[in-house]
C-alpha cells in the first residue's frame, strides 16, 4: 500500500482471452482422442492475468486494449469477470466484426499445459485512447510484449513521465522491438531471453541484452527461480518456492502482476522477485489459470511462514 493509504494504480495492457481448460492424465497423440476429466472456462490472457493478480493483491488496476465486436459472447463473458475482479475496463476498445481471442488448454497432472489459441489478426490494428487518459493517476505500466505494435509509443510516453513500464515477455522479441528500448523492467521466460539473444545459456543472454536496453532484465525459470541482472551487471537468483503443482497456466502472469505491485509499492527489485515468487508459488498449487492468484493475506502468510 502507498505511503498515502491509496492504493497505487497500475494499467495493464493487452489483449484479452477466453480460455476453455481441459484436465487430461495426458495430452492425447496426433489423430486420437481422449477423455477430459474437468472442463472450465475462465478468462485469460497475459496482461489480464495480471491484473487479476494486482487486484487481489490490493493494487488499483485498469485495462487497456483491443476486444472482439460488442456483440459476441466471448467479450461478454470476460468483461463480466473482470468487473467481479473490480477492474476498470472503461479504455477497453471494441473492435467491430472482430473476434475475442480463446484458447483450449490441456492441463496434465503434473500441473504442464499444452494451448492452442486463436487471435483475430483484425485485433492489432486498434486505436488506443490518448496518453493523458490512460496515464493519468498511473504509477506503473505492465504490458504483454505482443502489443508493442499497438503500445510502444504510448511506453516511451509512460518513461518521459517517469512512469515504470514492466514487460512481461512470453515469446522472443525482435532486437528492434520498440519495447525494448521502452521498457523501465523486461521480464522474460527462460526460453525467450535465449531466442531474443541468440545465446543458449539465460545469464549470458541476459548480460547481451544489457547491452542493447537500460531496463532492469530478469528470466523466470519455473522451479528453478528467477536469475537477474543487478545495477552493477552482476548476475544474481532468486529461488523459487517448492510447492506441488497442479496447474502452471497463468503463472508467470501471476509473477508479473505482483512484481509489478511490489515494485510501485516501494520495494527493491530483490524484495519484489521474492512476493512475486511467493504469489506465482501459490497460483500453482490451484486450478483456473490466473483466476486462480491468490489474496494478498495468502502471500503474506506464505511468506511470514518461510522467512
Amino acid at each position: 500500500m502507498a505511503a498515502s493509504g491509496i492504493a497505487p494504480r497500475i494499467l495493464c495492457i493487452g489483449i484479452p482471452v477466453r480460455d476453455l481448460t481441459f484436465r487430461v492424465e495426458a495430452v492425447p497423440a496426433r489423430g486420437s482422442k481422449a477423455n477430459a476429466n474437468h472442463l472450465a472456462e475462465i478468462c485469460g490472457g497475459n496482461a489480464l492475468n495480471a491484473a487479476i493478480a494486482i487486484a487481489r493483491l490490493g493494487g488499483r488496476v485498469s485495462f487497456a486494449g483491443p476486444m472482439g465486436d460488442a456483440r459476441e459472447t466471448s467479450s461478454g463473458f470476460i468483461l463480466a469477470q473482470m468487473a467481479q475482479e473490480g477492474i476498470n475496463t472503461s479504455h477497453i476498445v471494441r473492435m467491430p466484426d472482430a473476434t475475442t481471442p480463446v484458447s483450449a488448454i490441456m492441463i496434465e497432472p503434473s500441473g504442464e499445459r499444452t494451448l492452442t489459441i486463436y487471435r483475430d489478426p483484425g485485433l492489432w490494428s486498434v486505436q488506443m485512447p490518448k496518453a493523458d487518459e490512460l496515464l493519468a493517476d498511473c504509477r506503473a505500466v505492465l504490458v504483454e510484449s505482443r502489443c508493442g505494435a499497438f503500445c510502444s509509443d504510448l511506453c516511451a510516453e509512460a518513461r518521459r513521465r517517469g512512469i515504470a513500464v514492466i514487460v512481461g515477455v512470453d515469446r522472443a522479441m525482435s532486437l528492434q522491438d520498440g519495447l525494448l528500448t521502452a521498457a523501465s523492467h523486461l521480464l522474460f521466460a527462460s526460453e525467450q531471453v535465449q531466442e531474443t539473444a541468440g545465446v543458449a545459456d539465460d545469464g549470458m543472454a541476459l548480460q547481451r541484452l544489457a547491452a542493447l536496453t537500460p531496463a532492469f532484465l530478469a528470466a523466470t525459470r519455473g522451479p528453478l527461480g528467477t536469475i537477474w541482472l543487478n545495477e552493477a551487471g552482476e548476475l544474481e537468483e532468486t529461488p523459487a518456492f517448492p510447492v506441488q503443482a497442479v496447474d502452471t497456466l497463468g503463472a508467470g502472469d501471476v509473477f508479473h502482476g505482483a512484481f509489478a505491485l511490489g515494485l510501485v509499492e516501494g520495494g527493491d527489485v530483490r524484495r519484489a522477485l521474492r512476493f512475486a515468487a511467493a504469489a506465482a508459488a501459490l497460483k500453482c498449487t490451484r486450478h483456473g489459470g490466473g483466476m486462480a492468484a491468490p489474496q494478498r493475506i495468502e502471500v503474506e502468510e506464505f511468506l511470514r511462514g518461510r522467512s
